[in-house]
């Protein structure tokens, strides 16, 4: 998991070969005023979800984890906070891995909790199962799909 601000984006661009493209497209463009829904980028290769969800507490927010794709959250608006726990260290698996969603989830409560402001990103790859939206009220987000 990799933690920082959009600003230091640079630091993490060499990471993987769509992380350029993906945040010179989210500072390019006023994505807290764009429509909900899916943005596209790069077909299924880099894809962005703008997404404004209601949060929930820590204890009835779930563990996801993914294969084929690096999630990058990245906070608009809001107060958001995101679970982690090591890959090695869980137990419960709630919903087997399921290839079209690309996810499996876990009851596994979180050992680690990042708060994300706007402005903030959080990169979490396959082996980062992370529990995201946590908080209080609607936040507004992207959620970006990048294929391995």
């Amino acid at each position: 998991m990799i933690v920082s601000n959009l600003q230091n984006s640079q630091r993490v661009e060499s990471l993987h070969p769509l992380f350029k493209t993906l945040f010179d497209y989210v500072k390019s463009h006023d994505l807290l005023h764009t429509e909900l829904g899916r943005i596209e980028i790069d077909g299924d290769r880099l894809f962005i979800n703008n997404v404004n969800p209601e949060c929930v507490a820590s204890n009835k927010q779930v563990l996801e984890l993914h294969r084929d794709y690096i999630d990058v959250h990245i906070l608009l608006e809001g107060a958001e906070t995101i679970g982690w726990k090591a890959i090695e260290d869980l137990t419960t698996e709630t919903q087997p891995y399921e290839k079209e969603g690309d996810c499996a989830l876990y009851a596994d409560a979180p050992t680690t909790f990042v708060d994300l402001l706007p402005g903030q990103f959080v990169i979490v790859y396959p082996e980062d199962p992370h529990a995201p939206i946590i908080g209080e009220g609607k936040i507004r987000k992207l959620i970006a799909k990048v294929r391995l």
